[in-house]
């Protein structure tokens, strides 16, 4: 494998607290080994334009606590293409870059994945999600902060669900991955959560009913994990339909859970991930997504890392059901 001097570092598709904190420790880590860095603004839209600058230790001062990405990002359908693919290979060989380190999600590291096998570049990934619907860690970047922002939001809306005795239903990210919603439940106090992984399983709306509501309470928070299909909006209709005698209404979080300061873990986290992409690079590893398992680094392939079986721990919801009683 040729040497590498220079690593160039982008975010794509969509953004997490503590992709800043990434883009850091990669540039920070890889500087103080040796190599020198590029920033790739717009993801990899920003390959394929060449929209890219040297970064030194300067260019992520104070970068830490900030939410967002300073890199920008984008979900790139030129580089769906296998023209926008070598046009971005083109790019990289002429700005002397000589391996990637991506930071996103699925989607990115499945788009990292394909150009690697196409033009046999050292790929690694970071996992910026925040989601944690990645295969093969234990948490992603962003995950913890999300989790915190839900908590915080939840907290206020019971305050006004307890004043007018009212069900809630408050949709939270996640797509198809359960994990954001069941663990917010837990934190918040939450009477239910509505999780794809269990919609196979059985009505969760009539379970709810069934077991979530009482006497004792004159309020019910219910937390839904986002669906085109069967999202809050969904069982909030349901409930005017089958249950007219309660009251309900929705809460739709949307994009304020991707934003704000990212958290301590997550601030910990990104930097041990981005450190652990260059040691994975002086290791001569490629194609390969840095993750953590019960503390430890680790190297995922990342045919294994998009695998879409990453499933929600079950006793968790065990412990949701009891807790709600």
């Amino acid at each position: 494998m040729a040497e590498i001097k220079c690593i160039g570092v982008l975010t794509s598709g969509g953004d997490s607290p503590g992709m800043n904190a990434a883009i850091r420790a990669v540039t920070r880590s890889a500087i103080a080994k040796g190599f020198s860095v590029k920033g790739i603004y717009r993801g990899y839209d920003g390959l394929i334009n060449r929209e890219i600058k040297p970064f030194t230790t300067e260019s992520v001062s104070n970068l830490i606590s900030r939410g967002g990405t300073i890199l920008r990002s984008a979900r790139s359908k030129g580089f769906m293409t296998e023209e926008g693919r070598k046009q971005a290979y083109d790019n990289m060989v002429a700005e002397g870059i000589d391996a990637l380190v991506v930071i996103g999600g699925n989607g990115s590291l499945t788009g990292a994945r394909i150009f690697a096998k196409e033009f046999d570049v050292p790929c690694i990934g970071l996992p910026g999600t925040i989601d944690n619907d990645l295969y093969g860690t234990d948490f992603t970047i962003g995950y913890d902060t999300t989790l915190n922002t839900i908590m915080d939001c939840v907290d206020k809306i019971k305050d006004t669900a307890n004043s007018h005795e009212r069900i809630f239903f408050v949709e939270v990210m996640g797509r198809d991955a359960g994990f954001l919603a069941l663990n917010s439940a837990i934190a918040c106090g939450a009477e239910a959560a509505i999780i794809p992984e269990e919609l196979i399983n059985e009505d969760q709306l009539k379970e709810f009913i069934g077991h979530g509501i009482r006497k004792s309470k004159n309020s019910s928070i219910v937390i839904v994990s986002e669906s085109p299909k069967c999202g809050a909006m969904y069982y909030a209709e349901r409930v005017k339909h089958e249950y007219p005698e309660y009251d309900v209404r929705v809460s739709i979080l949307g994009h304020l859970q991707r934003g704000g300061s990212p958290s301590a873990r997550d601030r910990i986290l990104a930097s041990r991930l981005g450190a652990g992409a260059i040691d994975a690079i002086l290791d001569d590893q490629r194609n390969v997504m840095i993750g953590i398992r019960n503390n430890e680094i680790v190297y995922v392939p990342f045919k294994d890392a998009i695998r879409s079986d990453k499933s929600v721990d079950s006793r968790l919801i065990s412990v949701l059901k009891e807790m709600a009683i």
